[in-house]
């Protein structure tokens, strides 16, 4: 397996890490090239991984240069390193050019974040329009055709959320009622008043556009923020208000997943979700650029340059982050019988912990343990396939162990009982 890492920002990074502490155990890549627009950052994190981990395991890794909006220049690198495997690691307004520029050039493909959706022009909050992943899906017939395998949204949310729903659907209940998505975290960053753990790019693409849910064997879409709760998160981090967000899962599971009702639900605070609306009430969440003294700008990059590079702010950072998913329906299995039974099927990461062990704040740090996970099971056949598929397509065992075990990623996942219906 050779690796080409498309972006070497928070996760591109944290990636970079994983795998070259992973390395020590099991080098399952002959070589990792970590690409960026700007070289010297993707420079940056190479050197690093050489700092931590010593020269003998960092040898695979070396740094390259790609333009990840221009498919040509993908596909270039991608032939001239020889990848087997594109890791795409940017925001997803580049998923499509990286990857028709992966199949260009017959590598296998994964992402973190699907193509791109577009709001129902006369009903948004009502009907779906384009569907995030709709873009990718409409060329599966092309990756099957040539045996390549697009594995999309395989970070921890999509990710690990989707592989806990079929863990789920085929070892712990006999009907669905629920999978609901619920990701919360209880972060600080010190000197600070506003300093998103994640690119407020993609947080303002998944907050502001409608979100869709999944209802009786249709997708719909609601308004933003839609449909508060209260929920009860573990891992030391409390009740956190969760609204309603557009997010992959709720695109993904039902395509391979049977389940009366997908959701995701996101706990951004009320000062966060006060922030996003005052952006979009100045059209700063716009993406076309405008002309600003001479210089055509795009409003969303204006925002995102004005702000922290989520990379910077672990040392800053303080708390825990929480990813699950909270499936209800009626169990099996000795105790759970035909019974009603709801399960918080979650992974927490303490950012002191990640910031510790590998010089990466929790939040970017859970995104990219999942990819390493899922290109270890790719490298040894374990994971196999091709076409355009997501997590909950492929066996869930060998991820989750892998993920949890000492020997493995030593990064537990735990399943807790709850009492049905005390969380809705």
């Amino acid at each position: 397996m050779r690796i080409l890492i498309v972006g070497s920002g928070g996760v591109g990074d944290a990636l970079s890490r994983i795998l070259a502490r992973r390395f020590r155990a099991a080098p399952f890549a002959d070589a990792v090239v970590v690409a960026d627009y700007d070289a010297a950052r993707a420079q940056r994190t190479v050197d690093a991984v050489r700092h931590r981990e010593g020269e003998i395991v960092a040898g695979p890794f070396r740094a390259a240069r790609v333009d990840a909006s221009d498919a040509a220049s993908v596909e270039a690198l991608t032939r001239e390193v020889g990848a087997t495997h594109v890791m795409n690691a940017v925001d997803p307004r580049f998923v499509m050019p990286i990857f028709t520029g992966a199949l260009a050039a017959g590598a296998d493909y994964l992402d973190m974040a699907m193509s791109l959706s577009k709001p129902h022009p006369t009903e948004p909050y009502a009907k779906t329009g384009v569907k995030l992943g709709d873009e990718q899906f409409a060329l599966a017939p092309q990756w099957e055709a040539a045996g390549r395998l697009a594995l999309v949204g395989i970070g921890v949310e999509p990710g690990l959320a989707d592989v806990f729903a079929r863990y789920a659907c085929e070892e712990l209940f006999e009907t669905v009622t629920e999978l609901g998505v619920r990701d919360g975290a209880n972060l600080t960053v010190a000197g600070y008043d506003f300093a998103p753990s994640f690119s407020i790019w993609t947080t303002i693409e998944e907050c502001l556009n409608p979100p869709v849910v999944w209802d009786d064997g249709a997708w719909s879409t609601l308004p933003p923020f839609s449909e508060p709760e209260v929920f009860d998160f573990p891992g030391g981090i409390g009740p956190v208000e969760c609204v309603h967000v557009e997010h992959e899962e709720v695109l993904l599971m039902p395509r391979w997943l049977q389940a009366d009702r997908v959701t995701f639900k996101y706990g951004l605070g009320a000062e966060f979700i006060d922030v996003l609306k005052a952006i979009r009430k100045l059209g700063l969440d716009k993406t076309d650029p405008i002309e600003v003294k001479g210089v055509r700008v795009s409003p969303r990059d204006v925002v995102a340059a004005s702000l922290p590079d989520p990379a910077t702010l672990g040392p800053l950072m303080s708390g825990a982050t929480c990813a699950g998913l909270l499936v209800t329906g009626i169990g099996k299995g000795e105790g759970f019988e035909g019974r009603p039974r709801e399960v918080y099927l979650h992974h927490v990461v303490d950012n002191a912990w990640s910031m510790a062990e590998f010089g990466a704040q929790c939040v970017v740090w859970q995104t990219a343990v999942n990819p390493a996970v899922a290109l270890e099971l790719l490298a040894d056949g374990r994971w196999s396939g091709a076409g355009v598929l997501g997590p909950e397509a492929l066996p869930h065992r060998p991820f989750l162990d892998l993920l949890a075990a000492d020997d493995g990623y030593a990064s537990p996942w735990v399943m807790q009982e709850r009492t049905p219906s005390s969380s809705s």
